[in-house]
């Protein structure tokens, strides 16, 4: 089949590797004129890179990222250890895969790479996804004023996807009231043993700070969440003013401190956070939806890359018997049965990073239960998002 992608970002990449590796003819449509090293870190958890490994990718994940011992949990002021869990070796003892930390510019250069050497894939900048429409049997993309004709079309463009809005109409995402400012670290400026190889998690009233090592461990990627109203600009590369990070995050930890002082100054930026509650259907015949196009995630599971990963597996098994000659039905059926694999699990994820953002920032007495059942919660929740198989669960789809 031929299949149209609006969306060259990590989901829509992912999908056109996944599906080019069954057969089908791709092509992905990216609105930008260069696929850039933009955004923060990343955290890559076992239920993801296994699909990133059986699609070849191994060797570059091992390259560009940072296997890290585990995650910890610090109160904000004085660094108590609040929470810890094991990774490193123990994900793949138990889950077959690892975790690793990468910058998101790192994995989007080698998802790149894979599809442009990937026989299949033909990869369109520069292309600006204006609206679809369906045929008997196939599906129209009209991207700077020309119509491209698919087999079905995959819409894996944003919180903000043009495909979705055509299909349900427009809807507003919602600002959570929350602000996050990231910023890199290179490891060279800070003393030696002062960060932790682990993904560190400071908690603290209205606000919270997360650091882990990127780039092989050259850089610390630091991302900063504070609940602030009025200021909703939700770029990227919007810069940050470093005094009103300072600020913001007056009296926390030396080792706090310390890291911002230490960072690149050019590498501040700050964007609002926004999500949307759970679809109750993603697509219509011949047209679905994949990652943040359906299910926008906010970043305090560590999962929304996962979860635009996972879709991309499910999906391409649903369709993996779905070929010309079988019927308009097939293709429509198989769509229903991807969507209705992954609604369940990614509005969990939905709900409860949402959720999460909240309880990070509790104070007083909340704060304290919340500790308490931290320590015992970590472990459990980790296998719940770590166990999930995307092979297995494509595969059952037959």
């Amino acid at each position: 089949m031929k299949i149209l992608i609006a969306g060259g970002g990590i989901g829509g990449l992912v999908a056109g590797l996944c599906l080019a590796e069954d057969g089908h003819q791709v092509e992905i449509f990216e609105q930008t004129s260069e696929f850039r090293e933009i955004g923060a870190g990343i955290q890559l958890s076992p239920n993801c890179t296994r699909v990133l490994c059986s699609l070849g990718l191994e060797s570059e994940l091992e390259t560009y990222g940072f296997m890290p011992r585990g995650t910890e949990i610090r109160h904000f002021r004085t660094g108590r250890l609040i929470s810890r869990s094991i990774l490193g070796g123990k994900t793949i003892e138990d889950y077959g895969f690892p975790y690793y930390h990468v910058h998101r510019g790192d994995l989007l250069k080698l998802l790149v790479s894979a599809a442009e050497n990937k026989v299949g894939i033909t990869l369109h900048l520069e292309s600006r996804v204006e609206k679809f429409f369906e045929s008997i049997d196939k599906v129209n993309l009209t991207v700077n004023k020309i119509d491209h004709s698919g087999d079905l079309l995959v819409g894996a463009d944003g919180i903000r996807s043009t495909i979705r809005e055509q299909l349900w109409g427009q809807q507003k995402p919602r600002f959570t009231g929350n602000i996050a400012w990231r910023a890199m670290v290179p490891v060279e400026n800070l003393p030696d043993g002062m960060v932790r190889p682990m993904a560190t998690v400071w908690w603290g009233p209205q606000r919270h700070f997360v650091h882990y090592y990127v780039k092989s461990g050259a850089f610390v990627n630091c991302v900063c969440v504070t609940e602030k109203r009025g200021w909703e600009i939700e770029s990227w590369t919007e810069p940050g003013s470093y005094a009103e990070l300072k600020a913001d995050f007056k009296g926390w930890n030396a080792n706090i401190q310390q890291l911002l002082e230490s960072a690149d100054r050019e590498s501040f930026f700050k964007w609002a956070l926004f999500d949307r509650p759970p679809m109750e259907a993603w697509g219509k015949g011949h047209v679905t939806l994949l990652g943040d196009a359906c299910h926008p995630t906010l970043p305090f599971m560590a999962q929304g890359a996962a979860m635009a990963i996972e879709d991309a597996a499910v999906l391409a098994g649903c369709l993996r018997f779905c070929g010309e000659g079988q019927g308009e039905e097939s293709v429509r059926a198989a769509l229903l049965r991807y969507e209705n694999l992954r609604k369940g699990r990614t509005a969990r994820i939905q709900r409860g990073s949402r959720s999460n953002g909240r309880i990070f920032h509790f104070s007083g007495t909340r704060a304290l239960a919340r500790n308490l059942v931290a320590r015992r919660a970590s472990r459990s929740a980790m296998h719940e998002l770590f166990s999930y198989n995307a092979l297995e669960v494509a595969n059952k789809a037959h």
